[in-house]
């Protein structure tokens, strides 16, 4: 593989518990049902424009939407770095996958000022040639759209490309893409579900990476 795209949440980084605790809050402040964990972990990898109105039997377009999502986008700021951590191995690969030429970028439902953020705290943004938030699109994950972005700008070979990511969205984007697929099994919370999208690669340590 000439490319390398990244999801972040729970691939790159372990940021479970910031989303759980940042979406309770939210549900409870706005006397909705709250989520469990299971649904949340079961929908990660979605954008909370697609996983809120949904939860909260809503219309997407109800205005009492913008505030959950404002609520969320602040709680989860709040303590996100005290709960995002690398997994092991992360970093050093980064370091050798770019050390040996390959292009590297993160395509993530987070939105793009977040996912800055993020890296930056995380010391890695600077492994990234580019990132695509959801902002930055028009059709959320699974939705092509984002690595597709990147395929255009960067005149990217999509038979030399592979998405990376813990959730079925991330392995479902990266089909629909036609670029090849890999399964961050150190970060999935239903590995049954992402061996069951038939990923071109099923890793189980971020080393592997160097190996495809």
């Amino acid at each position: 593989m000439e490319t390398f795209l990244f999801d972040f949440d729970n691939t790159l980084a372990n940021s479970g518990e910031a989303s759980i605790v940042s979406v309770q809050k939210v549900f409870a402040d706005a006397a909705k049902p709250v989520p469990t964990r299971d649904m949340i972990f079961s929908e990660m990898g979605l954008p909370i424009e697609t996983s809120f109105p949904m939860w909260a039997n809503l219309d997407e377009h109800d205005i009492q939407l913008q505030k959950m999502y404002a609520d969320f986008r602040n709680y989860y700021s709040a303590i996100e770095n005290q709960n995002t951590k690398l997994f092991p191995g992360i970093k050093e690969v980064l370091a050798d996958l770019k050390d040996a030429g390959h292009s590297l970028y993160v395509v993530s439902s987070k939105g793009s000022a977040s996912l800055e953020r993020n890296l930056d705290k995380l010391a890695i943004s600077q492994y990234f040639t580019d990132l695509i938030g959801s902002d930055l699109v028009d059709n959320y994950k699974p939705a092509p759209d984002g690595i597709l972005k990147l395929v255009d700008k960067y005149q990217l070979d999509k038979q030399q490309a592979v998405m990376i990511g813990d959730a079925v969205f991330d392995l479902q984007m990266g089909k629909r893409a036609g670029v090849n697929t890999a399964a961050a099994g150190w970060g999935a919370y239903d590995i049954h579900a992402i061996k069951a999208e038939r990923p071109t690669y099923l890793l189980d340590q971020p080393q592997q990476l160097l190996d495809i």
